[in-house]
């Protein structure tokens, strides 16, 4: 008898590509270098200073934004448990909850300017997903959740 499950893999939408971001760099960078030495040139030599640290900021803020292209959330669910695989380049860490006590939060935010958080719990502990969803996309995946692993001492049937 083979068991069946259901895998859901959700990761930001980063349309920026590497090439593109260097691009954008390295157009912002001679701009702001060419402003920075004409004003220098000028007779206002402070201004190459915060040029430099104005696109030191720039590019380490690209450089997380990069990063970001290599999160991963991989939720499977099988008949006996869900599983959640949270991943990055460098890092992996996967919650496993008893599919058959599992519950599917969508918890309101703190103040209207946060964003609600989605989390699967059980026994104690919770798991965090979709933290770069829109509310939309958010709400969506919580209700394919929950059609998908039940409420507690439910467990419906994953054939589609």
């Amino acid at each position: 008898m083979q068991s069946e499950s259901q895998r859901i893999e959700i990761c930001p939408h980063c349309s920026l590509t590497v090439r593109a971001a260097f691009l954008f760099f390295g157009g912002v960078c001679a701009v702001s270098f060419g402003i920075a030495g004409f004003m220098a040139y000028r007779g206002f030599w402070p201004v190459l200073p915060f040029s430099g640290l104005e696109m030191a900021f720039l590019g380490w803020a690209l450089k997380v934004s990069m990063e970001r292209r290599h999160h991963r959330e991989t939720i499977t669910v099988t008949d006996a448990d869900v599983s959640v695989e949270l991943s990055d380049r460098v890092h992996s860490v996967q919650h496993v909850f008893p599919r058959h006590w599992a519950q599917v939060k969508l918890r309101r935010p703190e103040s209207r300017l946060h964003p609600s958080r989605l989390t699967i719990e059980s026994h104690g502990r919770q798991c965090e997903l979709g933290n770069f969803l829109t509310e939309a996309e958010r709400r969506g995946l919580a209700l394919r959740l929950q059609r998908l692993i039940g409420r507690v001492n439910e467990s419906p049937s994953l054939a589609p």
